[in-house]
């Protein structure tokens, strides 16, 4: 078999490929317009996020019987497409669960004892310690919406604390367990102080968290979002933040993500954006939740090791 890898993997899978005497050519630099040309000569393709897999390149890739995505998301993919033509879609959520799930967890530790603010100060020679008086997580009730991989492994490093977790998944049931219970959404409207999404993108999770949905929580609530940026309607966030029914922010993706950031730095009329790097109830990091030493490994030899077991 004939595999194509256009973006930067990491070693195991090439290694781990290659022992099982896979044919690779590795183009981590390879050009879309260069893959549209050559892709006739692959069974299969292994990508990350450099190009989409469209229903053209699909069409074109006569051979093709598998495309990887090493990660999760499989939005840049033509899911539907492919299984209409037979084509095998593989991806590696399993691999960075826990890299996601400690990351949520950092980042409200980080918000709720004002982590960031402190060290910032102390290191310009501030030290000020009502001001940045914390909060405990212990007594919060924790909605999560998406319990796949990220949203169970949330839950199971929350388990340590003395917190009620709620979780809503409209494609899945009966999965309460130890860590968590399964609920409706209105259930989360109704009790959670801290809401945290773990949904892939889709035309119902897009723009999903949004005024109208913000206004059903009864409480004044925390967002966490280490899923995908455009989930969020960030003028709509900002503007809960504003009225503090929204009281912070964890948020790893942003809505932004495919413009350039140093053109989004440079200008100052992206309202939104200025607001959530000022605010200091607003914690944000650069789609890195998932993207560790060990997850970059786990989400390479999983995808290796999918694709053997596939076709033997």
């Amino acid at each position: 078999m004939h595999i194509l890898i256009i973006d930067e993997v990491h070693n195991s899978l090439i290694d781990t490929l290659a022992q099982a005497n896979y044919i690779l050519d590795y183009l981590p630099k390879i050009t879309s317009e260069k893959v549209f040309s050559i892709i006739t000569d692959y069974d299969g393709i292994i990508v990350r996020s450099k190009m989409k897999i469209t229903s053209e390149l699909i069409d074109t890739a006569r051979n093709l019987k598998f495309i990887a995505r090493v990660g999760a998301g499989l939005e840049n993919i033509d899911v539907d497409y492919a299984k209409q033509k037979k084509i095998k879609v593989i991806n590696s959520p399993e691999g960075n669960r826990d890299a996601v799930g400690e990351h949520a967890l950092g980042m409200l530790l980080n918000l709720f004892n004002k982590i960031n603010i402190a060290n910032s100060e102390i290191k310009s020679g501030i030290w000020n310690r009502e001001a940045n008086r914390g909060e405990e997580i212990g007594g919060k009730t924790i909605g999560i919406i998406g319990y796949g991989n990220t949203g169970s492994a949330f839950a199971e490093k929350l388990s340590g604390f003395d917190v009620e977790i709620l979780a809503y998944d409209k494609y899945k049931t009966g999965f309460s367990n130890k860590f968590v219970t399964e609920c409706e959404l209105k259930d989360l409207f109704e009790k959670i102080d801290i809401l945290s999404f773990h949904v892939p993108l889709t035309d119902e999770t897009k723009q999903m968290f949004n005024a109208d949905f913000i206004q059903n929580f009864k409480k004044d609530i925390y967002l966490i979002n280490t899923s995908r940026g455009k989930v969020v309607n960030t003028k709509d966030l900002v503007s809960a933040l504003k009225t503090k029914k929204i009281k912070g922010a964890c948020l790893d993706v942003l809505e932004y993500e495919k413009l350039s950031f140093e053109d989004i730095f440079k200008t100052s009329d992206n309202e939104g954006f200025n607001h959530l790097i000022k605010s200091k109830n607003v914690i944000l990091t650069p789609h890195i939740a998932g993207w560790t030493h060990q997850s970059y490994y786990k989400i390479s030899k999983i995808i290796a090791d999918k694709i053997i077991k596939e076709f033997k």
